[in-house]
């Protein structure tokens, strides 16, 4: 087909390498808080401080850059304190490389996209892959100023990258914006400079394999009692020996909890974080651990039982059943959600609407589930799609990232694989060969539900096409078996299919009776007769 472009090949998604669980710390006492806090200022103070100093080295860091800065936050805190710090400090400083790289990115397809449509008459038409000219000259003069202004950012911002400058924000970048719009946001002075500390400390411990417990810095215990090991400065604050300060508190996991009793059990590394959520007023525990990465199956073993196609939506998934050989099963299933309010609330909702999907993937014993491998980075810039803010907004709102590292996960603990597939052109020839068919009085079937079928169908390594071409030639070897639905040696594979709701012409009919008596024909020639013949006797004569 002239203008499709090259479709990427199908893969089975890697499962998770982690696992993190929270638990909630209560009844933690007065003394409790403070030494919490306490802990949080100081180690943030150090936090902070070392951030700035890997970013002051930008491109010169090395190991005996890194080793100096150990050794002093070695003097103010503890040796596995100021390894923990380091760490986290460069996993910051990386993940600002890989949004600067991606900034740029962006600029540049905006710029790309500008100078080709002012390089157009005005008024000139678009096509399908490209956008045509912009339409008075009032707009192609403002959009002319809107190209000078990106090209200053992405100069601005591809020096930065070259000199190793990156800008991070401890705490968050919208949390410091915040402080300039408290009436928007309905906060006080004292309640926002409560939010900005709290989200700057650092109350954290890596993993030790080996140790007791699975961690020196913050313990706990099988029967839930949390210790942490003060820095030097705060040493006197202890209660407990070795410098340590026992909490009155006790955390007790419940998801994952056999899990992680094993692992401290026989020492093996776990992480934990201690973090206060302001709003609620309430301290949490999260303990975090490597696992082997789950072993993915191969393709085929995943195609062998059949798959759910899922198309993502802005408020829905759509979901359709196939067989192995690519036949839609049953009817489709639609599990919405709802991306409206905070974060934690579209969470939620993206988590609840996949454990439906999943248990219903279970229940009908299927091996896989194929999505769409989306990824609207470079797709929602006004530069590409002009005055449709609706459809930006709508594509922007997909949690594309979050759904699939969501999925993965839950899959997995399911023992189901995920297949991505390429998402070009799914819904357009979803809707041109399956909608309609699969459309009776009974069931109605949407755009997003065909496509749910092409998309399990590519996964299944199916064309989309509902049906094969006929023979090219009087004899259907000339030019080569056909594409065919059945895998190679089917019996009537080269055939043609008869329809689903008729009998074949000169067949018979589905229930295998016949719906009717022959009758004879209207014509009189060739008709066959619907009466006995019997000889009369002899007429007598004279």
């Amino acid at each position: 087909m002239g203008g499709v472009r090259e479709l990427a090949a199908s893969f089975v998604a890697p499962g998770p390498c982690g696992v993190a669980v929270r638990d909630r710390l209560k009844h933690l006492s007065a003394r409790d808080e403070r030494v919490l806090r306490a802990v949080g200022v100081h180690q943030g103070a150090l936090a902070s401080g070392d951030l700035k100093a890997r970013c002051a080295d930008g491109l010169e860091h090395g190991a005996q850059t890194w080793a100096a800065r150990k050794r002093e936050l070695t003097g103010v805190s503890s040796s596995r304190i100021a390894g923990a710090i380091t760490k986290a400090t460069h996993d910051q400083w990386a993940l600002a490389r890989r949004c600067q790289a991606a900034y740029i990115q962006k600029l540049a397809a905006g710029i790309r996209t500008l100078r080709h449509r002012l390089s157009l008459p005005l008024g000139e038409p678009g096509t399908k892959r490209a956008a045509g000219g912009y339409r008075s000259k009032n707009e192609w003069f403002r959009k002319s100023r809107r190209l000078a202004a990106l090209e200053a950012q992405h100069t601005a911002a591809f020096a930065d990258r070259q000199a190793g400058r990156v800008r991070v924000v401890r705490g968050g970048r919208r949390l410091l914006n915040t402080r300039h719009h408290l009436t928007q946001a309905e906060l006080t002075e004292e309640q926002w400079r409560e939010r900005w500390e709290a989200g700057r400390w650092f109350i954290a411990a890596d993993g030790e394999s080996g140790k007791r417990f699975g961690n020196e810095t913050i313990r706990v215990t099988p029967d839930g009692e949390v210790s942490i090991r003060l820095p030097a400065p705060l040493a006197h604050l202890a209660n407990a020996k070795h410098g340590r300060y026992v909490l009155a508190s006790t955390a007790a996991f419940t998801h994952r909890g056999a899990e992680w009793a094993d692992r401290i059990t026989a020492n093996r590394a776990v992480a934990y974080r201690i973090h206060l959520d302001v709003e609620r007023g309430r301290w949490y525990l999260t303990a975090s651990w490597q696992r082997p990465v789950v072993k993915t199956i191969p393709l085929e073993a995943a195609r062998a039982r059949g798959m759910i196609g899922v198309d993502t939506n802005a408020d829905h998934f759509a979901a359709y059943r196939l067989d192995r050989h690519g036949n839609p099963v049953g009817d489709p299933h639609r599990f919405g959600y709802d991306l409206s309010g905070t974060a934690g609330h579209r969470d939620a909702q993206i988590r609840h609407a996949l454990t439906r999907l999943i248990n219903w993937a279970v229940r009908v014993g299927v091996a896989a589930i194929g999505i769409e491998d989306l990824d609207f980075t470079a797709e929602k810039t006004r530069e590409k799609h002009g005055r449709r803010k609706r459809f930006r907004q709508l594509i922007s709102g997909m949690p594309t990232g979050r759904l699939k590292a969501r999925l993965v996960s839950m899959a997995a603990e399911q023992g189901l694989a995920v297949v991505a597939v390429d998402p070009a052109y799914t819904s357009l020839w979803g809707a041109q060969h399956w909608q309609k068919p699969l459309t009776t009085p009974h069931r109605t079937m949407s755009r997003h539900d065909a496509a749910g079928i092409a998309i399990g169908r590519r996964a299944l390594g199916h064309p989309i096409r509902r049906r094969t071409a006929p023979p090219p030639h009087d004899r259907s070897d000339r030019a080569g078996h056909r594409t065919a639905q059945a895998v190679p040696g089917t019996r009537g594979r080269e055939g043609t299919r008869p329809p689903t709701t008729d009998r074949p012409p000169g067949g018979p009919s589905p229930s295998g009776t016949r719906t009717r008596e022959p009758s004879a024909s209207n014509t009189v020639r060739d008709a066959p007769s619907t009466q006995q013949w019997v000889q009369d006797s002899l007429m007598r004569t004279g």
